[in-house]
């Protein structure tokens, strides 16, 4: 394999671990737990891991000579850090015994079901240390919902002397996790699995779960795109620059690159629902910080947009709720030959607001709308590109204003969308250090016996010798839901607090951030080496959230 000087380099980096990890641990086990709601519900459908107490790791004796296989699965998009919780989760396993062997599934959770795995050796886990990717192994986006699926895993665990699974991945990959825990664990067949918490979204946490790996990484890797732009901006006194974040069914990544890069303008979806904002809301929002600026003679600025604002919107939800209905599986609407007899057909089976909402939108948007639809029929939301339909709603509005003498600047944008940027970016100290540690303790875990557990690293605004690890059932995180149109049981999704400390302080500073007389912040590349204030520091939002920031 090719590497780069920084990749060698970073080849050698030394994860830092909690104390208890440096050696063998002993398991204390807390009170019995709950789910987070649908407690009668999640427990007749989890009877045998449900109720599991919290587990937290301190320092013990090397246990019995423990010989046992383990499979891993890397699930759903990739996260900077995933190659260090494998490899901390293989030196975890030869620590225990040299003679255990780690498996890695191919392409994600298909890999289990179609027996496509590799046996991982030291000479390939010391190709993968702290680096970006999934490339190891590969992922992929099966879903193991299926009792059939899960007896495929059966096969193959037995043919390798698998004795544990450890799935890396989000909210819906640590459910399934949790659904083939429980069916294991009812079926006796004697696998254990274990869920590793990712995803650069920052939706995976609650009060256990400080965060979940890749997000410290990502979040940087934009924010230094973000500064780049700003200084840019503030260089060339030209152009609006709207920046849509990943982050579809919640805002952390917009909120936290806000913090770390103070922009004129940042939306959060949440405060957009839960104000009932229009579109139109949003557009004048926009405008009057424009013109307020163009007034001090700056025709310039930055703008963040969640990727997921659109269906946080109530009218465009309402709207998109409407479409999904009256264009799934509609002959008549397919039949029609042209985009305009689209349209008028659409608008003619709209609600009266729908329609208006329908109506407001530039005519590009209006129709990607009606013709891109998922395989199941709906309207693809995430490929929207609101950075595209705010810049034009601005600019007609900007005009408007014009006209009427109200508005004497110069209005020019660009259009940005930041997302695979930073899914496999090196990882940050900081998470090169929390994965290795995550994958450590999945290792205990597993020797441990336990089952149905996601291996646990908080207290992470703290030097990463006083982080302290263990496990959380994961029945403890689940909620009922609808999808496709049934109830199932999931992982409850944090969105951001309104709240919470991080959103709080973004309040009380944007209009600040806004004005003229303030300047960017220009955060720069991730630093991987150098002191530690600069090097191993944690996100914004995990600094205000635990009251290291006032």
């Amino acid at each position: 394999m090719l590497k780069s000087p920084l990749q060698i380099a970073r080849s050698a980096y030394k994860p830092k671990m909690p104390v208890a990890l440096n050696g063998f641990v002993r398991l204390e086990e807390g009170e019995k737990t709950q789910s987070v709601a649908d407690q009668e519900e999640i427990s007749k459908l989890f009877p045998n891991t449900y109720g599991m107490p919290i587990i937290h790791m301190v320092p013990g004796e090397k246990p019995d000579n423990i010989r046992v296989n383990v499979g891993v699965i890397l699930s759903g998009g990739q996260a900077p850090g995933g190659h260090n919780v494998i490899c901390g989760l293989f030196d975890g396993l030869k620590k225990l015994n040299p003679e255990n062997k780690l498996y890695g599934f191919l392409g994600g959770p298909s890999g289990l079901i179609e027996h496509k795995y590799t046996l991982l050796t030291e000479d390939i886990i010391n190709e993968y240390r702290n680096t970006g990717g999934f490339d190891i192994i590969g992922s992929g986006r099966t879903k193991l919902e299926e009792t059939w699926q899960f007896d495929k895993g059966i096969e193959i665990c037995r043919e390798l002397d698998i004795k544990a699974i450890v799935i890396i991945g989000g909210d819906d990959s640590n459910t399934n996790a949790c659904v083939l825990a429980e069916y294991y664990k009812q079926k006796n067949v004697g696998i254990q699995v274990i869920g590793c918490p990712k995803t650069i979204d920052g939706d995976l946490k609650n009060e256990q779960i400080e965060t979940s790996f890749g997000f410290d990484t990502a979040c940087k890797t934009y924010s230094e795109l973000i500064g780049n732009i700003q200084r840019d901006a503030n260089s060339a006194k030209k152009y609006w620059h709207f920046i849509r974040l990943m982050g579809r069914s919640a805002s952390h990544i917009a909120l936290e690159c806000a913090l770390q890069s103070q922009p004129n303008i940042c939306l959060i979806s949440e405060e957009v629902e839960a104000c009932n904002y229009t579109l139109n809301d949003i557009v004048d929002q926009i405008v009057n910080v424009i013109v307020a600026r163009a007034e001090a003679g700056l025709n310039f600025g930055t703008i963040l947009i969640p990727e997921g604002l659109i269906e946080f919107i109530p009218a465009m939800k309402k709207l998109i709720q409407e479409l999904n209905d009256i264009l799934a599986n509609n002959e008549e609407f397919v039949s029609l030959e042209t985009n305009d007899e689209k349209r008028q057909y659409v608008k003619g089976m709209l609600s009266p607001d729908s329609r208006q909402v329908y109506r407001d939108l530039p005519k590009g948007i209006a129709m990607q709308l009606t013709l891109d639809r998922d395989p199941h029929g709906n309207v693809m939301v995430s490929q929207i590109e609101t950075e595209k339909l705010l810049i034009e709603m601005v600019a007609k509005k900007l005009a408007q204003l014009k006209g009427e003498g109200k508005y004497k600047g110069k209005f020019s944008a660009l259009n940005h969308f930041f997302g695979y940027e930073g899914r496999c970016a090196i990882p940050s100290n900081f998470d090169a250090d929390y994965c290795y540690s995550i994958g450590i303790t999945a290792t205990h875990l597993i020797a441990a016996g336990k089952t149905g557990y996601m291996a646990l690293v908080n207290n992470l605004t703290a030097p990463a010798a006083e982080w302290k690890a263990g496990g959380v059932p994961i029945t403890m995180m689940m909620n009922m839901e609808r999808r496709n149109g049934k109830l199932k049981p999931v992982i409850q999704k944090a969105l951001v607090d309104l709240k919470g400390k991080p959103f709080l302080y973004f309040k009380a500073h944007r209009a600040e951030w806004a004005d003229a007389n303030t300047s960017y912040i220009y955060p720069g590349p991730i630093q991987y080496y150098g002191p530690s204030e600069v090097c191993d520091l944690p996100t914004q939002t995990l600094l205000l959230e635990k009251g290291k920031i006032e």
